[in-house]
């Protein structure tokens, strides 16, 4: 009976030291989940970090989608919208429209783009139902072995007389990410100012109509 006892005892002994340290075992491995979870939330702060920073990098880069379906004619049509809604006259008007030119010391100098803007401006306001007169327009339709023509830049070929109350023009100022225009109806005897509007034209739609700025 004593051999027994002892050796009951023994094995109580050993079980219970096998017991502690399975105890022991599991509150030492426990924690390892919540140290894992951590460990992933600190990488999702640090990617946002590191996607925050990667804005502010490029903050001043130009945005150019992969495709788009924007044109030209959208933002002369929005800007034709701001001249209609601020134009003030008292008379009947006519408006003749030029080229827009470059925002620089002469004023004298335009492109492909001043003058694509005058000519879609020309259909904007003719279809918002304003009097449009093409001065470029001549007396008589000149027929060549290269075509008929009715517009002429040469001022002899043009009539001499006013045809026109109001001009519009405007100026482009170009900028990192695109073209500022900037559009007014000016009244030519007074030489007041009874429409204007502005728009950001962005450098994809310019790149994508293909016009040279």
């Amino acid at each position: 009976m004593n051999r027994n006892r002892k050796t009951y005892l023994a094995c109580s002994i050993v079980m219970l030291v096998t017991g502690c340290s399975t105890t022991d075992w599991y509150a030492v491995e426990s924690p390892a989940k919540p140290a894992e979870s951590q460990t992933v939330i600190e990488k999702m702060i640090m990617q946002a970090n590191q996607h925050e920073e990667h804005e502010q990098l490029t903050v001043n880069q130009v945005y150019t989608p992969h495709s788009h379906h924007v044109k030209l004619e959208s933002y002369v049509e929005q800007m034709a919208l701001d001249l209609v809604d601020t134009m003030v006259s008292d008379q009947a008007i006519n408006i003749a429209v030029v080229s827009f030119v470059n925002l620089d010391k002469t004023l004298q100098k335009s492109t492909q783009l001043g003058n694509q803007l005058s000519e879609t401006f020309i259909h904007q306001l003719q279809k918002f139902g304003y009097g449009v007169v093409d001065f470029k327009t001549t007396d008589q339709v000149a027929v060549t072995h290269f075509g008929d023509f009715v517009f002429s830049r040469d001022i002899k070929q043009l009539s001499g007389e006013r045809v026109a109350s109001h001009v519009l023009s405007g100026t482009l100022l170009y900028r990192a990410n695109g073209v500022e225009v900037n559009a007014r109806v000016i009244d030519i005897d007074s030489k007041r100012v009874i429409a204007s509007s502005t728009k950001l034209v962005p450098s994809y739609v310019l790149n994508s109509a293909t016009i040279g700025s």
